[in-house]
């Protein structure tokens, strides 16, 4: 009876202990999803810093590269103030050349700029870290709805920060803060949340083009759930909302293009943009197939092919519509597009519902063989959007 006494609070101490521990780590958990998509980007900024050395090219350059050059001119002079030096995909420029970049990331970078001690340049790395870190948050909340576990959800984040090209996520680039709002967006379709889904949705048809895939996802949802008689006069304020943006800058392109289709003849005529069923990119696929071409064509073929398995495994595995829907529409307007083959990759950077099976798939799995599996998946998606930037001569 007497050992017995002694050993109690002995007990009592080490229950305390341990429920004080798990309350602990409860407590800092919410902060995985950001840690983790930090460090793989972190991962890949050091991989692109070492190839820039080894290409005797500045890693900040390269941060800022390519369309990261217009983003920044219209962020800092606006769109009649641009640079005459700035030239279409031809090589060309007229006055109204700057109008086939979005406003949105521009505009931020802006507001941001106005922070004592920080460059344009940072502003507009940091716009992308920040909007990079929220998308983690939204897909680590779908990949748990989908997949049932929190463990999908943080592999579905280290997919993302890992994908091809998703160096991009940290550079002067608009697909962070896109995919930022997508992946909200369609939170808020799938919670039947349609205010943010439509809000959400409009701010994307301020950043890029591909809004309208999310654009039609969001309505088609809330046109079922106005059929459906679900959630009152919500679902019809989001499908409101939704289009907004886009139909805001488009309106304004056309305005001062005089031609309702200005913003397509600009994208047609400068980079030679248009949607051709898959002709141009079906062609590319095959040449990179049975011709002697770079490693990053040879790649970028597979990567599609991959992406296109990956489609077919999320409509086999009953994920929800709004998501498969999403991601194909996303695949159809990039693929079936034609302009610059090498940008194809990047383009697919939204389309992240198709890396739920895999996430899901390596949840089930070993702990070592997910995690070998992330790790070789992270090295080479770093190494692949490093490769596109210091290595490869042409535009991404």
């Amino acid at each position: 009876m007497a050992d017995d006494q002694q050993e109690r609070p002995v007990e009592r101490w080490w229950e305390r202990a341990r429920d004080g521990a798990e309350d602990l780590g409860a407590r800092w958990a919410f902060l995985t999803p950001g840690v983790v998509y930090l460090a793989i980007r972190l991962f890949g900024l050091l991989v692109l810093a070492w190839l820039s050395a080894a290409n005797d090219e500045a890693l900040s350059d390269n941060l800022s590269a390519w369309d990261g050059e217009w983003y920044l001119e219209i962020a800092s002079h606006g769109y009649g103030g641009v640079a005459n030096s700035m030239v279409d995909g031809h090589g060309n420029r007229n006055p109204e050349t700057p109008l086939a970049f979005f406003p949105g990331y521009p505009l931020l970078v802006q507001l941001l700029d106005v922070v004592p001690g920080i460059s344009l340049a940072g502003s507009a790395v940091t716009v992308s870290l920040i909007a990079g870190i929220v998308a983690a948050y939204g897909l680590f909340r779908i990949g748990r709805s989908v997949g049932g576990t929190a463990g999908v959800g943080l592999l579905l984040v280290v997919l993302f920060a890992a994908s091809p090209m998703a160096v991009t996520l940290s550079m002067a680039y608009s697909e962070a803060l896109f995919c930022a709002l997508a992946v909200w967006a369609l939170v808020g379709v799938l919670e039947r949340n349609w205010l943010p889904a439509g809000l959400c949705c409009a701010a994307s048809g301020l950043v890029r083009p591909t809004a309208t895939a999310l654009i039609g996802v969001v309505g088609l949802a809330a046109l079922v759930a106005l059929y459906q008689r679900k959630d009152g006069w919500w679902p019809l304020l989001g499908a409101v909302l939704a289009p907004s943006g886009m139909a805001l800058y488009l309106g304004w392109v056309a305005v001062q293009t005089g031609s309702l289709g200005g913003y397509f003849a600009l994208q047609q005529r400068g980079w030679s943009t248009a949607f051709d069923g898959g002709v141009a990119t079906g062609k590319f696929m095959i040449e990179s197939l049975t011709q002697y071409k770079s490693v990053l064509e040879t790649f970028t073929v597979w990567i599609v092919l991959a992406a296109l398995v990956l489609l077919v495994l999320c409509i086999r595995s009953r994920m929800p519509w709004p998501l498969v829907l999403f991601a194909f529409a996303v695949l159809a307007m990039d693929l079936g597009s034609d302009g610059l083959m090498y940008s194809k990759v990047r383009l697919m950077l939204p389309a992240f519902p198709l890396l739920i099976p895999v996430a899901i798939g390596l949840a089930h799995r070993r702990a070592t063989t997910a995690v070998c599996s992330a790790v070789l998946l992270v090295c080479f998606g770093a190494w692949f959007g490093a490769y596109s930037l210091t290595a490869w001569e042409y535009a991404i």
